[in-house]
């Protein structure tokens, strides 16, 4: 049960700006609603107890000066609870008047029996009493206190009138604005509740929207990490170890003074450096593999065979690499070429840094709706599982498989490697394609 004088609408917690009370009605919300509901209680508690003192003054008496000034003090202690309340539920201040709740029921109500006791004139200001005892007190209680100031009234009414026994009316009207009041109150109350239910869940709903963009921002930040880690593997990271293999057999060329070769193979270090630049800067600009500009995926990876055969050649491990294609090219579209190619760079580098083999065969086919590749070597071979749980070793092949796995699944399409210890490797990538 809160312990504020009166609450504030939930909207005007979270410090939106309120309206009017017309257009509140318009807009026919438990938040407006609550509003107006706040705004008639105040009104009409200034207005009833205007009109209680403009009374009192105009009876005359000898005490009415003391009666007046309890009124006073009494629009003083109500104004000073409502605008503390107000101003902390805007967050303007950090007195938190909910511990003074009570104290503040306790006062109003003994000023108004005070002013009942002087003159019957304040009785109906029994009535926007009643809703705040209905809002600070649990329900039994507050019903007691109503039932009580209801017999107050009706007893300052007995005395005003002089008469032996009570008029009826003065017996009816006390009791049934006692009982419209408690169904107000409670209805109110339960404006209320709804009101902050609302208001607790569009702050879960904005908190889990929040949550949902930054989960989604992260997902999306390490998803572009996954991506770069990709193409560095299986471009710059691969054409850097092809660097430093030609620039020791060119070291050991020049230690042996055969000055051709070793200017050929600096001449192919020259050209993978040129080569995994272009690709750098492909990276920041954002787009495509340089090596599919303006050319087919089997023009490319005829030049990786080329290449291929060349470096190894040059690197003093002989390995002839071939490409094979089957059925009527097609074409693809841009993420499959890019990943084809990706995939033929990642495993032809394998080969050449892990397999030592001797013959490696691309083979591209075409099948309508789909696209095959398979890259095949005669090496020493590996056992799959043993290899595929070496992520992170320090060759990166655990790595290699294991991007070109996320690269594949991504496109829909299915990886398998098939190898075993001495009988080499077959990489066979499947992917779907769109009919042209």
């Amino acid at each position: 049960m809160p312990a504020t004088p009166l609450p504030t609408p939930p909207e005007k917690a979270a410090g939106v700006s309120g309206r009017g009370p017309l257009n509140a009605l318009e807009n026919a919300s438990s938040a407006a609603i609550l509003r107006v509901l706040r705004v008639t209680l105040h009104t009409g508690f200034a207005l009833l107890l205007a009109v209680g003192l403009v009374r009192m003054l105009m009876a005359g008496g000898a005490l009415r000066w003391v009666w007046a000034s309890a009124a006073v003090v009494l629009a003083a202690v109500y104004l000073a609870g409502t605008v503390l309340e107000k101003r902390h539920a805007e967050g303007r201040t950090v007195v938190d008047p909910r511990r003074y709740g009570l104290l503040w029921l306790g006062l109003v109500t003994a000023l108004w029996v005070f002013l009942l006791a002087g003159s019957a004139d304040f009785a109906w200001l029994a009535f926007p009493i009643f809703f705040l005892h209905l809002h600070l007190l649990p329900r039994r209680a507050a019903l007691l206190t109503i039932a009580l100031m209801t017999v107050a009234v009706i007893a300052s009414q007995w005395a005003a009138s002089g008469a032996p026994v009570p008029h009826a009316a003065a017996v009816v009207g006390p009791v049934l604005g006692a009982i419209f009041s408690v169904i107000t109150g409670l209805a109110y109350a339960a404006l209320y509740r709804e009101a902050e239910n609302q208001r607790r869940a569009a702050d879960e709903l904005r908190r889990t929207r929040e949550e949902l963009a930054r989960s989604q921002h992260q997902a999306g930040v390490l998803a572009e990490r996954e991506r770069l880690a990709r193409e560095i593997h299986d471009t710059l990271a691969q054409g850097l170890s092809s660097i430093v293999l030609l620039g020791r057999a060119a070291g050991q060329s020049l230690a042996d003074g055969d000055l051709a070769t070793a200017s050929g193979r600096l001449a192919l270090v020259q050209q993978t450096a040129a080569d995994n630049l272009a690709e750098a800067r492909s990276f920041v600009r954002g787009l495509s593999s340089p090596q599919l500009e303006g050319t087919t995926l089997v023009e490319a990876l005829g030049r990786l065979c080329e290449r291929t055969w060349t470096d190894a050649e040059a690197a003093g491990a002989p390995l002839h690499c071939r490409l094979e294609v089957d059925g009527e090219p097609q074409d693809l579209p841009q993420p499959v070429r890019v990943a084809l190619l990706r995939a033929a760079q990642a495993s032809l580098a394998n080969v050449r840094e892990h397999a030592r083999a001797s013959t490696a065969v691309v083979s591209l086919a075409f099948l309508g709706s789909e696209v095959t590749m398979d890259v095949y070597d005669d090496g020493t071979g590996f056992d799959p599982p043993d290899r595929e749980s070496a992520a992170g070793a320090a060759d990166g092949s655990g790595f290699g498989l294991r991007s070109l796995r996320e690269r594949v699944a991504a496109l829909n399409g299915t990886l398998a490697v098939e190898s075993a210890p001495g009988e080499g490797t077959v990489v066979a990538i499947r992917l779907p394609v769109e009919e042209p």
